[in-house]
């Protein structure tokens, strides 16, 4: 499922590799979404951990990204799997350049994941 919504970056963290094979990166943004805002936060995965380095906390943006969701020992969880990130104002094109849809399913697979021999739902 593709989605996109634009927001304010509130919060970038640092490439956790958590796996030799698997690495994530997570963000935050602020939507603001009627009267309170909403603090989203997104992943990145794989070789795709670098398209947010082009951005800086503050900065206003456009996230496309997939929703994703698994079942693990009886319990739901829910990732927004950023693919792309641009300026929300298309005034200027990200430094590093983004994976395209076709480059984001083919790096974006679960086999890496399901590798990882943790009891870590995700």
């Amino acid at each position: 499922m593709k989605f996109q919504v634009d927001g304010k970056i509130h919060k970038i963290f640092d490439t956790e590799q958590k796996s030799e094979r698997f690495r994530t990166r997570e963000f935050v943004i602020e939507v603001v979404d009627g009267k309170f805002p909403q603090m989203v936060k997104f992943q990145l995965t794989q070789d795709n951990c670098e398209a947010i380095d082009g951005h800086q906390e503050g900065e206003d943006i456009t996230v496309h990204f997939d929703l994703r969701g698994r079942e693990w020992n009886g319990k739901y969880f829910t990732n927004l799997n950023a693919w792309r990130i641009e300026p929300a104002d298309g005034s200027s094109q990200p430094k590093v350049p983004p994976l395209s849809e076709d480059e984001y399913a083919n790096t974006n697979t679960n086999s890496a994941a399901d590798s990882f021999d943790d009891d870590m739902p995700f």
